[in-house]
């Protein structure tokens, strides 16, 4: 895999944690290869010098429908990025009430400040967030990566379910990260 790291984007979809008793974001035993594989893309993605977007839920108690489907979870200032990515200067975070970290935000805008052509997309849920943001990516004439061994399904469907669709629909090119590290070294 080919990447021009002069127009690519690391989207960190929604790789957080609890700060208080939020269940959905709990971290457990089966999740700590996932978080290590969000954490080694993040950590190639910053020696390569590619921007790092982090795209978090940030609701808003009593008013996000979200909030009605899946329970109070990530709730603005009650979640953190998982402690072992390591942030760096620079990195910025899009707060998102949606799945879509494009919907009424300013993701759009600040790819294309930074002359981004392409997203690589990790984090969760596979099947939701991520794959909504790479809906909006497509719609919006970005090319996808998506790094599958850094997102994670848990809430419904299943984890090849969600790849597939991210390749056959929106054109993403599915890697592992080891070979995201390799295409950018």
């Amino acid at each position: 895999m080919e990447l021009d790291k002069n127009t690519t984007a690391l989207l960190v979809i929604d790789a957080i944690e609890a700060v208080g008793d939020d269940s959905l974001y709990d971290p457990d035993a089966a999740t700590a290869a996932y978080r290590a594989a969000v954490a080694r893309s993040v950590a190639a993605c910053h020696a390569a010098g590619i921007p790092v977007i982090y795209c978090n839920d940030a609701h808003i108690r009593g008013l996000d429908r979200e909030l009605d489907l899946w329970g109070e979870h990530g709730v603005a200032g009650e979640v953190r990025v998982f402690p072992e990515i390591e942030q760096a200067p620079g990195d910025i975070t899009i707060p998102k009430r949606r799945y879509s970290g494009f919907f009424q935000t300013d993701l759009d805008l600040t790819l294309r400040e930074l002359g981004v052509k392409t997203v690589i997309a990790v984090g969760a849920d596979t099947n939701i967030c991520v794959l909504h943001t790479l809906a909006d990516a497509y719609f919006n004439n970005y090319a996808s990566v998506v790094v599958t061994d850094a997102t994670m399904t848990f809430l419904c469907g299943t984890q090849e379910g969600a790849l597939e669709h991210c390749e056959k629909c929106y054109g993403s090119k599915l890697v592992s990260v080891a070979e995201l590290e390799a295409a950018l070294a």
